[in-house]
């Protein structure tokens, strides 16, 4: 019997050279991992990759069942096939859990036999909570996993497959002439990241694992349970910023070592070597803070130190389009949307037309926050947004203020 879940929020951040904790709260407590599944899925992928068992111009069938997976997905059909390195990108910027699925029944047969060896391979890397049920993320309630155990993939991910880590980094995708953006918004604004994973489920809330190189060092940080993507990132920044300012070795605190990787000719889905499950894993002690004190502070964005993207103006974008949505494998309506108000050459314009966009919407938009969006290279770069809205509530916004002249655009501000 698999133990429930036991907190949303979690979060830790590591330097991920040396395995240094910095930062650690609820890191051991299982959650729902969501979409952060993905990056077990690519290991193993990359893992056949690098063995030669799969190059990247082969063909993946898709199934009935892989092509039946629930949104984010790039529509597969039943009966076509699709290029490995279209299904990494696909993972990586869409995560799609169409091609979540079909990957894994290319390597395991069916995905079931597929999330065995996923498990598997958690336990190889010192993974020590997690148990895989499916290859997406999708909701399942066996399926866990820890703050802990999800910087330790990334980790691996990093030291283990560098020749493949660049796909993290990947801005956007094209396929079947859908230009897709990569679900990772931080990569935009904060200086130095460039991976890996985003996810959400009902369950879990909004999942990040992000990595950072700045000044010849990199970060890996973890948080489960963000309130809505915007809450998620600003607070991944203030973590990261926080970690950067500590000297390297203040901690004393580390993780286990990197595990060895299988050997060359190993196949994929055979069981690891006896004692590799066995990693020592050190309990970090760091920053123990209030559960609810802390998801307060996610939800107003004010957790820890301001970020110094933040600080320099480079605020987080919001999107423009639903069909940019973070992984949409949830059953609640989040407050991740907002309404735009116009685009203009000075930040204090912006800030007066959303601020008089407010003014008039009154306690309709009484949660929301005023978020001025930039955008590089545009003649009119500065947008005027309120974000933290509901769907239905950025839409009526919306219909109040084109009644009253005010041009609008509902936006999902995840």
């Amino acid at each position: 019997m698999v133990a429930p879940a036991e907190a949303k929020y979690a979060s830790m951040v590591v330097d991920a050279d040396t395995g240094e904790v910095l930062h650690a709260v609820n890191a051991d407590n299982r959650n729902y991992p969501a979409s952060l599944t993905k990056m077990m899925t690519l290991y193993l992928l990359f893992d056949a990759l690098d063995r030669g068992q799969v190059k990247l111009t082969d063909r993946i069938p898709v199934s009935a069942h892989a092509s039946a997976q629930s949104p984010s997905k790039l529509g597969l059909r039943a009966g076509q096939t699709i290029m490995v390195e279209d299904a990494i990108l696909g993972l990586c910027t869409k995560s799609a859990n169409d091609a979540a699925v079909a990957v894994g029944e290319f390597l395991g047969g069916t995905e079931t036999a597929f999330a065995d060896i996923m498990t598997r391979k958690a336990r190889e890397l010192g993974m020590r909570q997690t148990v895989f049920r499916n290859a997406s993320g999708l909701p399942n309630l066996s399926q866990f996993s820890s703050a802990r155990d999800m910087a330790t993939l990334a980790r691996a991910l990093l030291h283990n497959h560098p020749r493949q880590y660049h796909y993290f980094s990947t801005g956007q995708f094209t396929y079947n002439g859908e230009t897709m953006r990569n679900h990772n918004h931080l990569m935009e604004w904060y200086d130095g990241v460039d991976g890996i994973k985003t996810g959400y489920i009902g369950a879990s809330g909004f999942n990040l694992v992000a990595s950072v190189k700045r000044d010849g060092r990199r970060l890996i940080g973890v948080v489960f349970g963000g309130q809505s993507a915007a809450a998620r990132d600003r607070h991944m920044a203030q973590l990261l910023d926080a970690a950067f300012a500590r000297t390297p070795g203040s901690s004393g605190v580390e993780m286990a070592e990197m595990p060895e990787q299988q050997g060359e000719d190993e196949p994929v889905a055979a069981a690891p070597p006896k004692g590799k499950a066995k990693a020592k894993v050190k309990t970090a002690s760091a920053h123990q803070s209030d559960y609810h004190a802390v998801m307060k502070a996610m939800a107003a964005g004010q957790a820890g130190r301001i970020s110094t993207a933040a600080k320099s103006g480079k605020t987080g974008r919001a999107k423009a389009s639903a069909d940019d949505d973070e992984d949409s494998s949830g059953d609640a309506d989040e407050d991740n949307w907002g309404i735009q108000v116009g685009a203009y050459a000075q930040q204090a314009k912006a800030k007066e037309a959303v601020t008089t966009a407010r003014h008039k919407l009154g306690k309709l938009v009484a949660d929301g926050e005023v978020s001025i969006a930039r955008n590089k290279g545009n003649h009119a770069p500065f947008r005027a947004r309120l974000i933290g809205l509901s769907k239905d509530t950025a839409r009526e916004a919306c219909r109040r203020l084109g009644k009253n002249g005010i041009s609008c655009a509902v936006i999902n501000a995840g």
